[in-house]
């Protein structure tokens, strides 16, 4: 049996997550304590003991969702299971970077606490310039509109620099990023196109949309002396849909996403590229988790064309670990 492993990015991270992983798994407390070695953060901490406002921040939901995935990674391993590929939504790119080796540990860990730190930063002057805290820019989730039907809604919005088409989830979720105004304007324009819900999500910023252009050239700089090695798994990318076949794509590829839409299970992008890189008959052969805190992914897979043929389970507890054998 082989396997595709998804990993879960921002907004994916809850007060308590994994715990009980690592109370039963010592070599996922090990990957926590030496996370928190090479950061010189107390991970643990914002993953146990954060309330959720202080966990949403960027500088803490960054490590802590990454360590958790590799917390995960290193008890699936231990099982057994090594992904034959790897892919990670957002911020779960990096954990896929570490899984197929274009990353060590270290490295993925050191350059995960700089964009943490520096997106928040961003995030916090942005809030500065609109007013505060309760005018801050973020993003929201559209439900029951295709991601064609929420890029032309909010066109208009796009063209003032005001939100953007960020996140396209799946055929019946996107997310918009934005400022305070552009998001009370998107969900306007969103509900008068019929969208059934509009749901603000607990994220620290506009990601993935031109609002984050001055963090990206920041974090491009941290990156210029680091070496991205070529994957030694299949690895693929939000930003294009497609494999990522050389480091240096991979580098290139982790400061556009600062930019650039994700690009998650709309018509022919990554998910769609993935199954199709495995097999035709990927239901009886392949194995599809996800890797990290919260049910996000699977809860999008649910939604997309793939899940009549094959289903994704999250692995992000002991009791869902004991289930693999």
């Amino acid at each position: 049996m082989k396997s595709v492993f998804l990993f879960p990015g921002q907004g994916a991270q809850k007060k308590g997550m994994l715990k009980d992983v690592c109370d039963k798994y010592p070599e996922a407390m090990a990957v926590v304590k030496a996370a928190e070695e090479i950061s010189g953060e107390k991970i643990s901490d914002f993953m146990w003991n954060c309330e959720e406002s202080e966990l949403a921040r960027s500088d803490r939901s960054q490590l802590a969702i990454t360590t958790s995935s590799l917390a995960l990674l290193k008890v699936l391993e231990s099982k057994g299971y090594e992904p034959e590929i790897c892919a990670g939504f957002s911020l779960g790119e990096f954990a896929a970077l570490c899984a197929a080796g274009v990353l060590t540990f270290e490295e993925t860990i050191t350059l995960v606490k700089q964009r943490g730190i520096i997106m928040q930063k961003a995030c916090d002057k942005l809030a500065q310039a609109s007013g505060g805290e309760d005018a801050k820019p973020g993003m929201a989730a559209v439900i029951g509109l295709t991601p064609e039907q929420v890029i032309e809604a909010v066109k208009p919005l796009a063209e003032k620099g005001i939100a953007f088409a960020a996140n396209m989830n799946s055929p019946k979720q996107t997310v918009i990023s934005g400022t305070f105004q552009g998001l009370k304007e998107a969900e306007a324009l969103c509900t008068a196109a019929g969208c059934r819900r509009y749901i603000k999500l607990k994220v620290a910023g506009p990601f993935h949309s031109p609002l984050m252009q001055e963090a990206g050239v920041e974090f491009e700089k941290v990156l210029a002396t680091m070496n991205f090695k070529d994957p030694v798994k299949r690895l693929f990318s939000n930003v294009t849909g497609k494999e990522i076949t050389k480091g240096e794509e991979a580098k290139q590829l982790a400061v556009k996403h600062f930019t650039n839409p994700v690009l998650w299970t709309s018509e022919e992008k990554e998910i769609a590229q993935i199954i199709d890189s495995a097999n035709a008959d990927c239901k009886n052969n392949w194995s599809i988790f996800e890797v990290g805190p919260g049910t996000v992914l699977s809860g999008l897979w649910r939604d997309s064309t793939y899940a009549e043929n094959i289903s994704c389970a999250a692995v992000n507890s002991a009791e869902s670990l004991d289930a693999i054998n």
